[in-house]
């Protein structure tokens, strides 16, 4: 059960409703591109103010932690050392199918090597997105994935539904289009005073569950505890059939890859921060970017963390995708890594192009230990990279345009190789948005 308080919600969300209806006029809007627009008003016009709710005017999240959203994450190679014997299918798992309902046994781990138990898709354990567990009912499976981090902006209410937005992405990365569940993971510092505690979690709260029902699902369920530092997370459940699932194996040889959000969320929500916490790296960034600069790199990165990636999803039904990952907390190379050695074909992916938010390129080059020009940096609900058919990969983007009304780009390419991730030498970084490029496709952010 999830215990906590019966908590307030924003006063000010009905403010930001009332807004987008008389801003949107006579347009005609898809319900995704409803709330992504909701997230731009509420961004530009409405983040949190801790003078309107009587806090102290130096209130921040962020400083309830001290490693921010999936940058908290161990590095993937320990990790995967760590998690190693969690790859082993229970013994009495692989004696429960074999009454023939399920055919071709199967189970992909994190080494791209399976072990049999049947199943008429393979079963996925630890190392990817999501698990992908067979039931005991003919033909249904369970797709599951739990994530939680610590605080990464200074909005309450935009923290939970980032987190929220960034569980969901890895079902989504699977195909998988509607969740049946989601619990809610939440620890409240220890160090908020009783006021702090009784503002601040709510609106979390509030964020979550918002996001949650622009999803199409509900919170029923989760834990709360008290921690040194503010935690949120979640669990999310889907039942599936077979042909609900896009499993993450089969990318070809002539493929291209599809990038569905930009780069460079965690410089830019720590640079944002420097400004008021750090004088000595703010005068570094002001030596590069104007703060205004730095102010709207944080909005535009607010704004990609809150948008959920179930159009991008969607999409990759319809235009035949063969594999795909959501990019977050081991940066983009890091789980290029990790997809590109689960593909049945012996390929490489070459990456070519890196889509980063505007100035957050120059900026990390100030700043190298992030490592996001090498792909490094953590991205927290970041974008699907999604391998398509060449001939289908510029229909998927205009059609993911047309209902999130954001930018995709294509990154790179699947070549015959021998499972790694090839850096190109004449890598080009993209500006998002670039000069030339209509600034709705951030919603004037």
């Amino acid at each position: 059960m999830l215990r906590s308080p019966l908590f307030h919600t924003d006063p000010e969300l009905s403010h930001t409703c009332a807004y987008l209806s008389e801003s949107s006029g006579g347009l005609t809007l898809t319900p995704d591109r409803m709330n992504s627009d909701h997230n731009a008003v509420y961004i530009k016009t409405n983040l949190f103010d801790p003078i309107k709710y009587g806090l102290d005017a130096s209130f921040r999240l962020t400083n309830f932690t001290e490693l921010k959203g999936c940058g908290c994450k161990v590095p993937r190679d320990q990790l995967l050392k760590l998690l190693e014997n969690l790859n082993e299918a229970p013994a009495d798992r692989g004696n429960s199918h074999q009454n023939g309902q399920h055919n071709g046994a199967k189970q992909r781990g994190t080494n791209g090597e399976k072990s049999a138990y049947d199943s008429s898709l393979s079963a996925i354990g630890v190392g990817l997105d999501s698990c992908l567990i067979p039931l005991r009912h003919k033909g249904l499976y369970l797709v599951q994935t739990t994530d939680f981090f610590y605080p990464l902006v200074d909005d309450p209410y935009l923290m939970g539904k980032i987190t929220c937005a960034n569980v969901l992405s890895d079902i989504y990365a699977m195909g998988v289009t509607d969740c049946d569940n989601l619990l809610m993971i939440l620890a409240t510092s220890q160090k908020f005073t009783p006021k702090e505690r009784d503002i601040i979690m709510p609106l979390i709260i509030q964020g979550f569950k918002d996001c949650a029902a622009e999803a199409g699902t509900s919170v029923n369920g989760g834990q709360t505890v008290i921690n040194p530092w503010v935690t949120i997370g979640g669990t999310a459940s889907a039942v599936v059939r077979s042909e609900d699932v896009i499993m993450p194996e089969d990318a070809e040889i002539g493929d291209v890859l599809v990038l569905t959000k930009p780069l460079g969320t965690q410089i830019a929500v720590n640079a944002h921060q420097w400004l008021t916490t750090n004088p000595e790296r703010a005068e570094k960034v002001r030596a590069i970017v104007p703060d205004e600069s730095i102010r709207q790199a944080y909005r535009r990165a607010m704004y990609s963390m809150t948008r959920l990636n179930r159009n991008a999803a969607r999409l990759m039904h319809q235009f035949s995708a063969h594999a795909a990952t959501d990019v977050t907390g081991f940066g983009l190379f890091g789980h290029a890594e990790n997809l590109v050695r689960n593909q049945h074909n012996s390929v490489n992916f070459v990456i070519h192009n890196l889509p980063i938010i505007a100035n957050m390129a120059v900026v990390s080059r100030t700043f190298p230990g992030f490592g996001l020009l090498q792909g490094n940096s953590a991205e927290s609900s970041g974008g699907l990279l999604v391998c398509l058919p060449r001939d289908r990969a510029a229909g998927y983007i205009e059609e993911l345009r047309r209902l999130d009304g954001t930018p995709a780009w294509i990154i790179g390419t699947v070549e015959e190789g021998d499972r790694r991730v090839v850096w190109s030498e004449k890598m080009r970084v993209i500006e998002v948005p670039s000069g030339d490029e209509d600034l709705t496709a951030f919603c004037g952010i």
